[in-house]
């Protein structure tokens, strides 16, 4: 037979388990020591629940760290494609102004033509004043040259 010992009593005597031990003068010794195995078996069972809830605790932050670095494996990739299309954006724009700045300077070139011809349609026409202006350009050209000179 199996005698626990009171923890409560420092003499450490035995308690009696058997029949009748709640009889007499033992009576609140065996309630007592039911009492402390009913605590010690609650306090295991509860110290068991709190080591699983901490064990499921760390699960839980592993699964959202893993998800967190998945989500931002995904975000990085959106990242990378938005500024890849930017990029073709980008490079679609500068070829349509290099486009419109080539058309621009055909128009200017085309309105330059226009103007050399009308020039040399009127020396066709007015030889004689087309010299004069000439000469009075060249005279007017030479003093503004050489009023720097002093």
């Amino acid at each position: 037979m199996n005698t626990p010992t009171d923890p409560t009593n420092p003499g450490g005597t035995a308690i009696n388990t058997g029949p009748g031990a709640n009889l007499g003068a033992n009576a609140g010794a065996g309630t007592a020591s039911n009492y402390t195995d009913g605590v010690r078996s609650n306090l295991s069972q509860a110290g068991g629940h709190v080591k699983q809830a901490a064990s499921d605790a760390g699960a839980a932050l592993r699964g959202a760290a893993s998800a967190a670095g998945e989500e931002l494996r995904v975000g990085k990739a959106n990242v990378k494609a938005d500024l890849a299309d930017g990029a073709l954006a980008g490079l679609a724009a500068a070829e349509n102004a290099g486009g419109a700045a080539r058309e621009q300077m055909d128009a200017l070139m085309d309105k330059g033509r226009d103007l050399v011809d009308s020039a040399a349609e009127l020396i066709r026409e007015r030889p004689l004043a087309s010299f004069g202006v000439a000469f009075a350009a060249g005279w007017i050209l030479a003093k503004l040259g050489r009023s720097g000179d002093k």
